[in-house]
């Protein structure tokens, strides 16, 4: 079974995902969950959640985040909270969440999620030994070495098929830092490094409560790959809407959607994938560059 998890920037916009038709949303707060669109308060939460099921759909929200003594001692309540609602799981980077969903009796769910550290799938089984429901893959895996993990793995395994790619965290604030140095002023929205030997890197950075966080310059797009991802056994896909924003991105969820009900119909054609994928390069903000990632890359090309 294909299953299709996207991020949520409002309220509405996750209203309008489940419309559409994804089978979960991931969202989260901004002290425990890194990198999402937009932090929702816990009303916010709960509301989303509550629609999700009226509609027999998933919510997943994020607390991948490396804590802190002090978010150590605050994500108690937080995970009993997400309990109380009946979130369906959460993601989890740092075992001492896990240790603590154990201590405390707190019965959620969790997918193992440490972002670049999961590339084996010894290191998916021995968290689904302990109890991990699911791991989300680096984004820095080729296909043939994602073949690999997915026919060793006990548990299912997320892949992300379209947005942009974190290649860097500090939990230092980085940009408030290079202002208070430079004593300047600035917008810090779309920013960016580059490479002074490499003109054309463009790598995004942007700052929240859990430090500085560096994004590739090409956002991965498998949209061409989604019939062999399928044929592998890769069949959780992720859509991440960080860069990506409003009415665009739901759109572009109803074409990998679309791409899903036409997998399972049998229906898929390289027409249909050419017509599908155009529009989703056309969806696609001008000001980013797409690829597939580390995809098709030898193994061995990989340093």
């Amino acid at each position: 079974m294909i299953e299709l998890t996207a991020t949520a920037e409002s309220v509405d916009q996750a209203k309008a995902l489940v419309n559409a038709g994804v089978d979960t949303l991931y969202i989260g707060e901004e002290q425990f969950g890194l990198r999402l669109p937009t932090a929702f308060s816990l009303d916010e939460i709960k509301e989303i959640t509550s629609f999700a099921h009226i509609h027999n759909k998933r919510v997943c929200v994020a607390v991948n985040a490396i804590m802190h003594n002090e978010q150590i001692e605050e994500v108690i309540p937080y995970l009993e909270f997400l309990q109380q609602i009946g979130v369906d799981a959460i993601t989890v980077g740092d075992p001492g969440v896990i240790h603590l969903l154990k201590k405390h009796d707190i019965e959620i769910p969790y997918v193992y999620d440490a972002q670049t550290l999961v590339t084996s799938a010894k290191q998916v089984n021995f968290w689904a030994k302990r109890g991990a429901v699911g791991a989300i893959l680096a984004r820095e895996i080729t296909f043939e070495e994602l073949k690999s993990i997915r026919s060793q793995v006990t548990v299912p395994v997320e892949l992300l098929v379209y947005g942009a790619t974190c290649i860097h965290h500090s939990k230092r604030p980085l940009i408030e830092n290079y202002f208070n140095f430079t004593k300047e002023t600035g917008p810090t929205e779309e920013l960016f490094l580059s490479e002074p030997k490499k003109p054309d890197t463009h790598y995004s950075i942007f700052e929240d409560t859990n430090g500085t966080h560096v994004f590739a310059t090409n956002d991965i797009n498998l949209f061409p790959h989604l019939d062999a991802l399928v044929e592998a056994g890769l069949t959780h896909w992720k859509l991440d809407g960080i860069f990506t924003r409003g009415n665009d991105f739901v759109e572009i969820a109803r074409l990998f959607i679309e791409a899903k009900r036409a997998i399972v119909a049998s229906d898929w054609t390289t027409a249909l994938q050419e017509s599908l994928n155009e529009q989703i390069i056309a969806l696609h903000p001008k000001e980013r560059t797409l690829d597939e990632g580390f995809l098709l890359k030898d193994p061995n090309d990989v340093k």
